[in-house]
């Protein structure tokens, strides 16, 4: 069957230069690394691998499916590294772009339990098009659409991650490099870029008592020409173990997330968004699934897991 171009994903991919491009995480608390390189547990030894795939606006044909792969550990009690994959399809196929990434974090101890890590990450972006068999209303091919693009590009990120037992706040941009997917070509002067995002973050840990603690958050996206982007999240943690929480992205979605400690090293979690804006109409919400597993390397276990946000 061919594939027949798709409204959404022609819109998301020709006024990418003014519009947010990178995924959204509605498990954004757990999955800082990508977002920024400066994250830090300042637990030693201790390995800590996520996955995360997200299917958004089910029902939508050429909707954004999105796969996340990252590892981070301490190597000292000032050096922290780690790597993450970021895989997005856009159009089931119209568009693939794939990010690599390394990290690095150097933390400062402020005294008592204070710390302020500042990190950089660096890596490749390879995109992908694939316009074979798209049908046209108009019987001629726009240029933009004339041939596939496949390309590789570097990039690099900063970030900055202030961090206690029970807070953070996060300042990154995790693409620097502004980059032309499409140059002007005879003429058209369309394109698309990869425009920078910045990202604020920040949580706290509020414990009612032994069993039960309160865990809001926040996120904030920042891209030029764009609305921000604001995500608002309360999870409710019960015995360590047991996650109920609720979040609202502004003029977006609601959404429901739930996460538990399968095994004392694996956590699984799931999240649900109900879309509220005129996009709603178009598909029956987004499914995000989560996998957590910390492996400790030298075998000594901890009273808390490194990760708590």
């Amino acid at each position: 069957m061919k594939k027949i171009i798709l409204f959404i994903s022609f819109l998301f991919y020709i006024t990418s230069a003014t519009a947010q491009q990178d995924p959204e995480y509605t498990h954004y608390m757990y999955n800082m690394s990508v977002v920024n390189p400066a994250y830090a547990t300042g637990v030693p030894a201790m390995l800590n691998l996520g996955g995360l795939y997200r299917t958004q606006w089910v029902g939508a044909v050429g909707a954004p499916k999105t796969f996340t792969f990252f590892g981070h550990t301490a190597v000292t009690d000032k050096v922290e590294v780690g790597l993450s994959l970021i895989s997005d399809d856009i159009g089931d196929g119209a568009k693939k772009e794939n990010n690599f990434y390394a990290d690095f974090a150097y933390v400062l101890n402020l005294g008592g339990k204070n710390k302020l890590s500042l990190g950089l990450k660096a890596g490749f972006t390879s995109l992908q098009t694939s316009f074979n068999g798209f049908k046209f209303s108009d019987p001629e091919t726009d240029l933009a659409f004339a041939e596939n693009i496949n390309v590789t590009k570097p990039n690099i990120g900063v970030g900055a991650y202030y961090f206690r037992d029970n807070f953070y706040v996060g300042l990154s941009a995790p693409n620097l490099l502004s980059s032309k997917h499409i140059e002007e070509k005879s003429g058209i002067n369309a394109y698309g870029s990869e425009a920078i995002h910045t990202f604020l973050t920040a949580g706290y840990v509020f414990e009612i008592n032994d069993m039960v603690k309160i865990k809001p958050a926040f996120m904030s996206k920042f891209v030029t020409g764009s609305p921000i982007s604001v995500d608002l999240t309360a999870n409710v943690l019960y015995d360590n173990k047991f996650e109920l929480g609720a979040a609202y992205r502004i003029n977006d979605a609601v959404s429901a997330l739930v996460n538990i400690n399968v095994t004392p090293t694996l956590r699984v979690g799931y999240a649900y968004d109900h879309t509220l804006s005129n996009m709603g109409q178009f598909n029956s919400g987004t499914h995000e699934i989560m996998l957590l597993f910390n492996l400790d390397l030298l075998g000594k276990g901890y009273d808390k897991s490194p990760r708590f946000f």
